[in-house]
């Protein structure tokens, strides 16, 4: 059986439909923002760990030079090592048909007979390569849906300098490569770099390494620190060209999917604050105005018998409708959203099976977030209310001081309208309603500024990372670093218009506890086409000695300019220095640090050496420079500018772009759901003093007159105030979700601003409308009766 207050709460919930679906819609869309988050994350986390698991992902990895098969048995028996296991790693070109530029892949060993023990292949689609058939390849899944490739398919790769045909007998995907980019490249281009799987007879046949690895995999112990691992066998294959261990956390595509999950996390926490914020500021307007319009009503529940815990739990009541049906609609909407981004993500993320798993405690924790947010917003007043004496609540309120307002007190009142005053004089009588007001409608403008923020940023990195500093058209890498003479066969291939030589240098550089395996850049001191540029946007001519570096790896390592980094050498002589930071450097893809080519090749204490060049091309030459490039067998990879741009696009700009479409429409629901339910319940407290006005004679027109000029000089207050923060709430989100790979500037343009301004002044007008119609159709009589 209904009781009597559930039967008054159901009534006042009719009355009060509107600021109710309102107060809901924002709610819904912050735990719709929080449920899909957190939903990912265990989507991707659990999807990860379970792959991770089942197809034994190493603990450990290490590149080298070449060292005897030997060697792996000393290395197994390392205090710490659980299983290891060798292997060999080769970088190839390749000729896809229809492809114009050259492909480059990695070629991965597998054992002749059985599977790999650690980093499992999970096959797709086809089979594993027979043992009796020779140049039977398995395909990354990412490089075969790019190019079209299927099972039965051959194509070219020049192994060694040696051209010969591959057939592929499978697709196949490794926990190794969940993201598939080339090494040192933080974007990927799946249509120029792929993964290979090949016999292991067959590899090292074909490359000279019969009886030896270059490459190996292990697993620690239980227990056993990695960091002491990492040190023994940098010593055991330092004679043997290693190139640095490091462990999982720092594997380029653990790493990307780590980020990943990082921004998400941030998204789960920050964009629901700020909209359950909002949701919190228009449930304690809703109830507060609510309970002072019923101050009567609850002295006659009281006099009946009610007590006073009866009636702080009715009203909360009230609350907890809109928390309970704001948490259905959310969490609907979240999963929906959920689904819609883990498809995107199958685009960039290489599982077995990834699909949306929804976060089960996310439900409950979304309603009890959602359910504190309100509760706190409403509690005091709901229990100041139920506290007061019947008799003292039987009385209506005292009436308000209706002294002139300070701005007819300054003598330009008689410049004012009679509607104007009693707007101002309204505002200033009730100044915490006022403030509530203000401070609701700078949240809903401040975070329309968020989305745009993003956007812009997307847009600016567009720009800036493949125009200001990338000028050149084309990178290319060598298998192996060469003399400086080979930078003349380059100037020699057909329409190259300008060609500047690079070197690349794997290192390890550290500064106090902190450190990072990277590639040193050793370019032209002030390059034309691969440049380094400050945060003023100021081209940074590399000086003769000293290190410049991207802001970010400097922020990792906690270092400043003027600091003495180690920076250790993985190749070569292997030689370890001190180096000044001579500036920092201004990036958004990657980390990565820079030096004047010379004074690298002296740190390195090599001579003229390059292991690579950038190209600016005569576009009218293009297919023939690209088919001259496939015929170098010193070429190890390609890098056209364009191909990276557009799969900046397709991956991490699309992902970052829905995430700013989803937030945008919330952002816009909210600032209507904001400005709608402050100009109704501003209605509806003050039905009585505008049924008097026209009574005593004033048109209707005068009366929502003063309804919307209230509403104007607040939001003349409040969209400032909002717009300031706004650029917090978006410098802190742009901040918090930057991380080691990919990273967004802060970019907010006037066009921003102007949006943010346009949607709430949309949202008043379109509110304006809605309440002047309840104006028209307000009953004088009901309204003018006295509560006493």
């Amino acid at each position: 059986m209904i009781s009597y207050l559930d039967r008054k709460l159901w009534r006042d919930l009719r009355r009060l439909k509107g600021q109710a679906i309102a107060v809901i819609m924002v709610m819904a869309c912050g735990l719709a923002m929080m449920t899909m988050a957190r939903s990912l994350i265990y989507s991707l986390d659990s999807t990860r760990r379970e792959y991770y698991q089942s197809n034994r992902f190493a603990d450990v990895f290490d590149a080298l030079k070449r060292a005897p098969n030997s060697l792996v048995s000393r290395i197994r028996q390392l205090p710490g090592v659980a299983v290891a296991q060798s292997g060999i790693s080769v970088q190839v070109t390749l000729d896809i048909p229809g492809l114009e530029e050259p492909a480059t892949g990695n070629v991965r060993s597998v054992p002749d007979v059985g599977m790999p023990v650690l980093n499992q292949l999970f096959l797709r689609s086809g089979r594993w390569p027979a043992p009796g058939r020779r140049r039977e390849v398995l395909v990354s899944e990412a490089f075969a849906q790019a190019n079209h490739l299927h099972p039965g398919d051959s194509l070219a790769m020049l192994m060694n300098g040696k051209r010969e045909t591959v057939r592929v007998a499978g697709i196949a995907l490794s926990p190794e490569f969940i993201f598939e980019a080339r090494p040192g490249a933080a974007l990927p281009d799946n249509r120029t770099y792929g993964i290979f799987w090949m016999r292991r007879k067959e590899v090292a046949s074909a490359f000279d390494l019969d009886g030896a690895f270059n490459y190996l995999s292990l697993t620690l112990a239980p227990g056993a620190s990695e960091r002491q691992v990492i040190a023994e066998l940098d010593r055991l294959l330092r004679p043997y060209g290693g190139l640095g261990a490091f462990g999982r956390a720092d594997h380029p595509s653990h790493v990307r999917v780590s980020d990943e999950i990082k921004i998400l996390r941030t998204i789960s926490i920050g964009f629901p604050v700020v909209f359950l914020s909002v949701a919190a500021f228009m449930i304690n307007a809703v109830l507060s105005r609510l309970l002072a319009l019923q101050r009567d009503q609850i002295a006659i529940l009281k006099a009946f018998g009610f007590s006073d815990r009866q009636i702080v739990v009715h009203y909360l009541k009230f609350a907890l409708v809109m928390v309970a049906g704001g948490t259905v609609l959310g969490g609907i909407g979240g999963i929906l959203l959920g689904h819609r981004l883990v498809l995107m993500y199958h685009r960039f993320f290489r599982f077995p099976d990834l699909e949306f798993r929804p976060d089960r405690p996310a439900f409950p924790m979304a309603l009890l977030v959602c359910a504190f947010a309100a509760f706190t917003g409403v509690f005091n007043a709901v229990r100041r209310a139920a506290r007061l004496p019947p008799a003292e609540a039987m009385r209506p309120e005292p009436p308000a001081n209706y002294r002139p307002a300070l701005v007819e007190r300054t003598g330009i009142g008689y410049l004012l309208s009679h509607t104007f005053r009693i707007a101002v004089r309204n505002i200033e009588r009730k100044p915490m309603q006022a403030l509530f007001t203000v401070a609701g409608l700078a949240l809903a403008t401040g975070i329309l500024i968020v989305p745009n923020a993003f956007r812009d940023g997307v847009t600016q990195v567009l720009d800036y990372q493949w125009d200001t500093v990338q000028r050149q058209d084309v990178g290319v890498g060598l298998v192996e670093p060469d003399s400086i003479e080979v930078e003349h066969l380059f100037e020699r291939l057909p329409g190259v218009i300008s060609v500047e030589p690079e070197r690349r240098a794997f290192v390890r550089i550290s500064f106090g506890n902190r450190r990072r395996q990277l590639a040193i850049e050793g370019l032209p001191s002030k390059g034309l086409l691969n440049r380094v540029i400050d945060e003023s946007n100021h081209q940074i001519q590399l000086p003769p000695h000293g290190l410049v570096v991207s802001a970010k790896l400097a922020e990792v390592l906690g270092a400043r300019p003027g600091d003495l980094l180690t920076v250790e050498v993985l190749e070569g002589r292997r030689p370890t220095r001190e180096v000044r930071l001579a500036g920092l450097a201004e990036d958004f893809a990657g980390m990565a640090a820079y030096m004047d080519i010379h004074a690298l090749n002296r740190l390195l204490e090599e001579g003229d050496i390059i292991s690579g060049a950038s190209f600016t091309v005569d576009r009218a030459k293009w297919d023939a420079f690209m088919r001259a490039l496939k015929n170098i067998p010193r070429v190890s990879w390609v890098a056209v500018k364009n191909s990276l741009r557009e799969n900046f696009r397709q991956t991490t700009a699309a992902s970052i772009g829905l995430i700013e479409k989803i937030y945008m429409a919330f952002a816009i629901i909210v600032a209507l759901g904001v400005v709608y339910n402050n100009a109704r319940i501003s209605l509806t407290e003050r039905a009585r003093e505008l049924a008097t006005l026209r009574v005593i004679g004033f048109s209707r027109r005068e009366v929502g007159t003063v309804l919307i000029t209230e509403l104007v000089i607040l939001a003349l207050i409040a969209v400032p105030l909002g717009l300031l923060l706004g650029t917090g709430f978006a410098a802190e989100i742009v901040k918090a979700v930057n991380t080691e790979t990919v990273r967004l500037p802060l970019v907010l343009t006037r066009a921003n601003y102007a949006f943010a301004v346009m949607v709430v002044a949309v949202a008043s007008a379109v509110s304006a409308l809605l309440v002047l119609r309840k104006v028209n159709h307000l009953d004088l009589v009901g309204a003018l009766k006295a509560p006493e």
